[in-house]
C-alpha cells in the first residue's frame, strides 16, 4: 500500500514541463522532492492532487488508479495538499479554519495538539497570526482531514529558516502517526534531514533518486543532481 507514480509526464501550454517521473511515497515515510525553480516540482504536485491532469502515466494509491479522478474525489480517498501560499480563509478564526476538514471534535483535538501555539489563538481571525502561525493552521487543518497521504508544496515560502525549523518536527510526527508525505521544499539540506527517500528534479526530469543521506553528505554530489 502507497501512493505510486508511474512515468508522470506533466505538460502546461506547448509542452511538458516534467517528464516521466517514477516514485513511491510510502505509509509513515517522507519523501523530499527537491530541485532549482522552474524545474517542474509544482506541476507535479498538482497532477498528484487532481489540480491538473497529467499528459502522460498513472498515479495509484494504495493499488487504485486515480489518475483521471476529480481533486475532490482523491481528496475524499485520502488524498490532501497544502499549496503553496498559505491558503488559509483569513476572515474566519483558527478554530473555523480546523472545523472545515475535522470530522469530528477528536480529529481537531489532535490535530491541535501538533501545535500548542494555536490553543490561545483559537478564536482569533486567521488573518490575525504571524506567517509561521498561519503555516501551523494550513498544516493543523491538512491534518484534521485525516488523510493517508500529505503533499506539501514549498510549505517554507515567505518564512524565516527558524521558522521552518519549528514546523519539521511536525512533520515528522505526521509521518509517525501513519501518514506517507511527499514534501517539495526549497530548503533542501533542511527537508533531506528528515526524509526518508528524496528525488531531485532539474529540467523537468528526474536526475536523483535515492538516499537523501547520500546527498547530504556530498555537497558537490548535490550540486552536480541540481545543474542537472
Amino acid at each position: 500500500m502507497s501512493l505510486v507514480l508511474n512515468d508522470v509526464t506533466v505538460s502546461r501550454g506547448v509542452g511538458p514541463v516534467i517528464s516521466n517521473v517514477s516514485l513511491e511515497v510510502k505509509p509513515g515515510q517522507i519523501t523530499t522532492l527537491v530541485g532549482p525553480n522552474g524545474a517542474g516540482k509544482t506541476s507535479l504536485i498538482e497532477a498528484i492532487a487532481g489540480v491538473i491532469t497529467p499528459s502522460g502515466g498513472t498515479i495509484v494509491m494504495d493499488d487504485v488508479d486515480i489518475t483521471k479522478l476529480s481533486k475532490r474525489k482523491r481528496s475524499r480517498a485520502g488524498l490532501s495538499i497544502v499549496e503553496q501560499g498559505r491558503m488559509i480563509f483569513p476572515s474566519l478564526t483558527v478554530k473555523e479554519n480546523l472545523q472545515l476538514t475535522a470530522r469530528t471534535k477528536a480529529d481537531m483535538d489532535e490535530a491541535l495538539a501538533l501545535f500548542p501555539e494555536l490553543e490561545k489563538r483559537l478564536n482569533n481571525q486567521s488573518i490575525l497570526l504571524s506567517g509561521g502561525e498561519q503555516q501551523m493552521v494550513v498544516l493543523a487543518r491538512a491534518f484534521a482531514a485525516k488523510p493517508k497521504y500529505l503533499l506539501l508544496d514549498e510549505m517554507s515560502l515567505g518564512l524565516a529558516p527558524v521558522v521552518f525549523m519549528r514546523l519539521l518536527p511536525v512533520i515528522e510526527g505526521i509521518a509517525k502517526s501513519g501518514v506517507g508525505v511527499l514534501l517539495v521544499e526549497q530548503f533542501a539540506h533542511l527537508a533531506l534531514k528528515i526524509a526518508q527517500d528524496s528525488v531531485v528534479v532539474t529540467s523537468g526530469r528526474v536526475s536523483y533518486q535515492g538516499d537523501p543521506k547520500a546527498l547530504l553528505k556530498d555537497a558537490e554530489l548535490l550540486r552536480q543532481k541540481y545543474m542537472g
